[in-house]
């Protein structure tokens, strides 16, 4: 199946979608001003466990995540052209809202500061996707959404493997089943180019750091919440998969 125009220029230029979460690096958190290499590095012990870089990291990371997916998630449900686009678009919400409010949580507890943006590169994301309308609407959406979970998947698996930290397991947990539910449901669209997305996913990055970074917040600005929606009745904790092939 081919990629769109709009989609070659935003998710595969030279692999940048692939680590839009496993490569952000986000400085202003505990006092931080610049972030090590070194993931394992212990920045603070907690009643918790030891907090990592990579913990601390990850914690950031899931936040930024929802920060573009919940609304692409809002744009699909009204501007998918089909129902398993729509239905997509439900999971990316009601996923997110979960996971978003057991990340802040455990930022309070561990006083990791999150963003209240996305990074550049993911809000381009939602404003490439939110231009199109129609069959290209859901192959582009899809598509960078498969890249960009599917990038994430492993990197889930080894915070969740090596993390010392009670706090940051229990997100790991959470974060996992909902990236394999958001994966699972972009397939279920029947529009992911399955070549190009595996190919991506692996691919080093080429744009700036700045690019993948979230914004800071602003001093005293109030939490962004992603509002939870009762109204959509979806389980995305055990994802079906899809018809296997005869």
């Amino acid at each position: 199946m081919p990629v769109s125009r709009n989609l070659a220029g935003t998710v595969f230029v030279g692999g940048a979608a692939t680590l839009t979460l496993a490569a952000l690096a986000y400085p202003t958190m505990l006092g931080v001003q610049t972030t090590s290499s070194a993931q394992t590095r212990v920045i603070t012990d907690t009643q918790w466990g030891p907090l990592t870089e990579g913990d601390r990291d990850f914690v950031v990371k899931v936040r930024a995540a929802g920060l573009w997916e919940y609304p692409l998630g809002e744009i699909a449900l009204k501007k998918g052209s089909t129902p398993a686009m729509r239905e997509a678009g439900k999971h990316l919400i009601v996923g997110h809202a979960r996971l978003d409010e057991l990340d802040r949580k455990v930022a309070v507890q561990l006083n990791i500061t999150l963003p209240n943006q996305a990074s550049p590169q993911q809000q381009q994301f939602v404003a490439t996707s939110a231009a199109l309308s129609g069959k290209e609407f859901d192959r582009t959406a899809a598509n960078i959404l498969r890249v960009t979970h599917g990038s994430i998947f492993s990197v889930i698996a080894k915070v969740r493997a090596n993390t010392n930290n009670s706090l940051v397991r229990e997100l790991a947990d959470l974060a996992n089943d909902t990236v394999l539910d958001h994966i699972t449901m972009m397939e279920k669209t029947g529009t992911i180019d399955f070549p190009s997305v595996l190919a991506q996913q692996s691919a080093p990055p080429t744009l700036p750091k700045d690019q993948l970074t979230p914004p800071a917040p602003q001093p005293g600005a109030p939490v962004v919440v992603l509002t939870p929606r009762p109204d959509l009745k979806v389980n995305t904790n055990s994802p079906t998969p899809s018809p296997t092939v005869g």
